[in-house]
């Protein structure tokens, strides 16, 4: 291994490469819960394609195991490398190549972070609008895991919003997918299947992400619901009003008394509401102008009202800000309540009244307790889990995801599979589906070294 040592430092030069002692413990792993920290045998830094390419090439050579990491925020263990692996980090590659006005789009690195993205942005009135909750994650993390977020209800996920990719395939070939074009019906599409394969296909060198128009004026209102059922029945009622809110979320009572307490919020409701409701809804909206904003806030107050909200309270400016911002962080303020696990299941609007209460069963029947928020507006259901016994958990879990399959759902809506999720995927999923997925990286990776700890090679749960 002391060839590939020097092989591997004299690609990317010897500052920007580490190996034993000298590598960080933060590049041990992501920020998901279950998994033990695990040190890769060497940490690369390249800064272009090429050095990407020649690192591959010789992984490939020497079958040594690669993973990619970008913020290191993710909460599926994607990120978390093999002992004997090599960890590709993608800080370097952190330039915003273009701002095109006329295309509407951004040409950037793999490591730019959403708060770059957005500051090179500003001054052309233009933004890109995944937003997964951590503005710190970077724009390659959010093509790997196919990054949602409170936003995805109006703008889509980073599928919708990812027009081409440069990516290296771990044969060290050098791929361009797509482009400055809003569609293409020429082959298969390359790019929709690189976005959300977590790193087992490709690494990505290069993206093309959709802009849209910043809108100047915004406001909230947030609604509090006795009864969890009535927030669920209003949210299909205020998306078929027209008012397209950029931001429709439910907050469950525990999830809200968290962050109003960790995130210092005044949100003016009295404590006898917060005491009485079982669950919020939070609609955020947005518009080029201010009265045609005052006129949408006002048509959504009287229609939750309407549908038995207990009260609206119109948020605006920095009360408005602050609220978002603490639903952004409700993972932290879910690790601060002692979480043992975080789920992102996903499953149709209709089903999350029905979901909700037969996740919560199981879990109180197993002797735990689920509390979270979500994504209202796409069936996103954000669960803590807080149960401390590994096998019942595990059990727990199997059934959870079992429950969201069943109802026509998905494992994961945005966090990815990585190697947290991987098990229960390949117990519940189709074993036809497997095969064919299996049959595909081997097409993209033929010595199967790029994250093989994630949708394949895990043992079951």
């Amino acid at each position: 291994m002391s060839d590939m040592t020097a092989r591997l430092a004299e690609i990317v030069g010897n500052s920007n490469f580490l190996t034993g002692d000298a590598i960080p413990e933060d590049y041990s792993h992501d920020e998901e819960l279950s998994q033990q920290p695990q040190l890769p045998a060497y940490v690369a830094k390249p800064k272009t394609a090429e050095e990407v390419a020649q690192l591959l090439k010789a992984a490939a050579e020497h079958k040594v195991p690669v993973t990619a990491r970008g913020s290191g925020c993710g909460l599926s263990g994607a990120a978390r490398p093999r002992e004997n692996g090599l960890l590709i980090t993608f800080e370097r590659m952190n330039q915003v190549l273009e701002v095109d006005t006329t295309n509407q789009v951004a040409v950037v690195q793999p490591g730019v972070t959403l708060t770059e993205l957005d500051a090179a942005t500003v001054d052309a009135g233009l933004e890109y609008t995944v937003y997964p909750g951590e503005l710190s994650s970077s724009v390659g993390g959010n093509v790997g895991t196919n990054a949602g977020g409170m936003r995805a209800v109006k703008y889509g996920v980073a599928r919708h919003n990812v027009l081409g990719l440069q990516a290296v395939l771990p044969t060290g070939e050098i791929i361009r997918t797509g482009g400055k074009i809003a569609k293409v019906s020429t082959g298969y599409d390359l790019t929709q299947l690189i976005i959300g394969s977590e790193g087992t296909l490709a690494l990505v060198t290069e993206v093309i992400v959709k802009l849209h128009p910043r809108l100047d004026h915004s406001a909230s209102v947030l609604a509090p619901f006795v009864d969890f059922d009535q927030v669920m029945a209003a949210v299909p009622k205020v998306l078929a009003t027209g008012l397209g809110p950029y931001i429709l979320e439910y907050i469950d009572n525990m999830t809200m008394a968290a962050l109003i307490h960790t995130q210092n919020l005044e949100l003016g409701i009295p404590d006898k509401i917060r005491d009485s409701c079982e669950a919020y809804l939070l609609v955020a909206l947005e518009n080029r102008t201010e009265d045609r904003l005052d006129e949408d806030v006002e048509k959504a107050g009287e229609l939750l009202a309407e549908l038995g909200a207990v009260d609206a309270y119109v948020l605006e400016g920095s009360s408005a800000r602050k609220l978002i911002e603490a639903r952004e962080k409700a993972f932290w303020a879910a690790k601060a309540l002692g979480a043992d696990d975080i789920i992102d299941t996903v499953v149709p609007r209709s089903s999350m009244p029905k979901f909700l209460s037969t996740a919560r069963g199981l879990t109180a029947a197993a002797g735990g307790a689920a509390v979270g928020c979500g994504h209202a507006g796409d069936g996103n259901v954000h669960l803590a889990i807080l149960l401390k016994d590994a096998e019942k958990r595990k059990q727990l879990m199997t059934d959870i995801f079992a429950l969201a399959m069943e109802l026509g759902g998905a494992i994961s809506g945005e966090h990815g599979l990585g190697r947290a999720k991987t098990p229960y995927y390949l117990k519940l999923e189709d074993p036809a589906k497997v095969e064919l997925m299996r049959r595909i990286k081997q097409s993209f990776d033929p010595t199967g070294i790029l994250n093989p700890d994630v949708l394949f090679s895990a043992e079951e749960a």
